[in-house]
């Protein structure tokens, strides 16, 4: 348990903008605990909240899977260091981990407009392979 702990707080870390340098803490700077609730099932089902007094807030619920990994899904929250809140729901499972949130970056919908530069290129590599004289097959065999 300790290890998704751990975990949920890593990528809280990993998501937080880089550059920034966070105040060092000293030992009188501790942040409470405001809820810390588990469950933890012989089956290996499990649950957890936790909130603490500087505003994180993480939940995530659990369950082994057939392939002997764990499914999971829950949620974290924190604010950033601009002040700006942010809020991340996620799956985790056989596809990895899946995070949704306002602030991540969203690829463009597919099929998008190629740019015109790009289909030349694809088109200027395409004339290249064809004047190029065919190589054996036998070129590449393993010894």
């Amino acid at each position: 348990m300790k290890f998704i702990l751990l975990a949920v707080f890593a990528c809280v870390a990993a998501a937080a903008p880089q550059g920034y340098d966070a105040p060092a803490r000293r030992d009188s700077d501790e942040v409470p605990i405001l809820r810390d609730d588990r469950v933890i099932e012989d089956d290996g089902r499990y649950n957890f909240d936790v909130e603490t007094g500087d505003g994180i807030v993480v939940s995530e619920s659990g369950s082994p899977s057939a392939d002997g990994g764990i499914n999971s899904a829950g949620s974290y929250s924190y604010t950033a260091p601009d002040g700006t809140p942010v809020h991340v729901e996620f799956v985790a499972n056989e596809n990895g981990f899946q995070p949704q949130g306002d602030h991540l970056p969203v690829a463009p919908e597919f099929p998008h407009p190629i740019p015109d530069f790009v289909l030349e290129q694809i088109a200027f590599a395409a004339e290249e392979d064809a004047r190029r004289p065919k190589e054996p097959s036998d070129r590449y065999s393993a010894p």
